[in-house]
């Protein structure tokens, strides 16, 4: 896309390029000026998460937008679907969220929200793009008494909680159901046991301390070995595990065990089908779903549309063919009747009210979809040519698949922002997985390393 913008907003190491305070000053000069009105001056809501830059940038892009004419309205700490949430409801013409999602504290990022809530598509960033690099803002500031200003925002947690729980059917209670949380010392600290506590739950939180450095370390979506061993420890019925800026939500059973996205998907897909609320008969997910979602699919009688990586590619597609449930497997999950972006606790929300109204424990669910073994190794690569015009590499890839059959599937891909290679493979058993995978990653090696 250019030198700015990655898959998800711009990333990098804080306070280096371009994750620096005046790049993030001259980003929010460009998002006023693209999101400028006749009638009023753009009003922009900033919101972020727990990283100990988070402030420095903060104040960098709300000096940005008010040097360039536009109000910033400063939520402070508020997951990124938080954000979404606040920027459409307040009826803002943009939404800024200050997070390198699930990386650790020494990254963070940059994602903008246009005022209906939705990511901005490749266009439009590529607009704000060619004005932070362009050189030309300076001449485009306002006189004396043309600029705006930047405000902290009051109630924002409780806009965003009542938002929640309004999405949770009224008819059901939480009461008597034990859930752990592990914030990830992120974003979600505050308002996610606020959400369960105030709708009946029995809650215990871990990992809600964040110091600007314990981010994601070793905790929430990504690693959820303290969560597993605190639910069958204290014997609760569901683990909710989030990442650092809240929009991925990772599940554990009352056995300990890890639930996945696609398995979450699964299962919400289903209480909406039963409830003839499934639009289309339609799930959407990405290429790096496990096999079993789709044979799961096809058992529960609906379509399934597999997108590019990202969830914003999920979401163009779910709103092109008409879908209300989409997402990936590492847990960025969409509802699109309830919201516009991934939201963990809504997920969350969205997984307990399907066990209680079947009266059936969170593995009992998730049983219905079984989850093929499936082995991934990133190979480093010194060039990316088209991977079928290479030889060797595309015979491997054919070989395997034929032996596999209907049994499992092979995928290879470069990394979008490394110079690596992902072999992906599926099969029947671990055993046969991982021989196979070994066998194109070797391949990959050889005719690319």
């Amino acid at each position: 896309m250019g030198t700015l913008f990655g898959t998800d907003g711009i990333r990098g190491l804080a306070n280096q390029y371009p994750m620096d305070a005046k790049t993030a000053f001259t980003v929010g000069q460009a998002i006023t000026h693209v999101f400028k009105k006749k009638d009023h001056p753009p009003r922009v809501v900033i919101g972020r998460d727990t990283r100990i830059s988070g402030p420095m940038l903060e104040d960098s892009l709300g000096a940005g937008i008010a040097s360039m004419g536009g109000n910033a309205y400063l939520a402070g700490v508020l997951p990124t679907p938080g954000v979404a949430f606040v920027t459409r409801n307040m009826r803002a013409d943009a939404g800024v969220v200050i997070s390198a999602s699930h990386n650790l504290y020494q990254d963070n990022g940059i994602k903008i929200f246009s005022g209906d809530g939705f990511k901005l598509s490749d266009q439009q960033e590529a607009v704000i793009e060619d004005l932070v690099l362009g050189g030309r803002l300076d001449q485009m500031t306002p006189p004396a008494g043309g600029f705006g200003s930047a405000k902290r925002m009051e109630k924002v947690f409780e806009k965003y909680s009542t938002f929640l729980k309004d999405t949770f059917p009224a008819n059901l209670s939480m009461a008597g159901v034990k859930i752990v949380i592990d914030a990830a010392n992120g974003a979600t600290c505050r308002v996610a046991p606020l959400v369960f506590t105030e709708l009946g739950a029995e809650v215990t939180v871990i990992h809600d301390k964040p110091n600007g450095t314990n981010i994601n370390d070793n905790c929430g979506s990504q690693y959820t070995q303290d969560l597993q061993k605190r639910v069958t420890d204290d014997g609760a019925d569901v683990g909710l595990a989030f990442d650092g800026d809240g929009d991925r939500l990772i599940a554990v059973d009352e056995k300990g065990r890890r639930i996945t996205g696609d398995q979450i998907m699964i299962i919400c897909a289903k209480m909406l089908k039963d409830e003839a609320r499934l639009k289309n008969d339609l799930l959407v997910s990405t290429v790096m779903s496990n096999l079993g979602l789709t044979i799961a699919c096809r058992k529960f009688g609906f379509k399934h549309h597999t997108s590019n990586v990202g969830d914003r590619y999920v979401l163009e597609d779910m709103r092109r063919l008409g879908a209300v449930i989409g997402g990936e497997d590492s847990g960025h999950l969409i509802f699109l009747d309830d919201h516009t972006t991934g939201d963990g606790i809504l997920a969350a929300l969205k997984l307990i009210a399907a066990t209680l109204k079947q009266g059936k424990a969170v593995s009992q669910l998730a049983g219905m979809m079984d989850v093929y073994p499936q082995k991934l190794i990133n190979v480093a690569v010194s060039r990316k040519p088209d991977i079928s015009t290479v030889p060797q590499i595309a015979e491997a890839i054919k070989a395997v698949e034929k032996s596999l059959g209907k049994k499992g599937r092979v995928l290879v891909r470069y990394s979008g922002t490394q110079n690596l290679c992902r072999v992906m493979v599926e099969g029947p058993t671990e055993d046969l997985t991982k021989k196979y995978c070994n066998q194109v990653a070797e391949t990959v090696k050889e005719a690319l390393g």
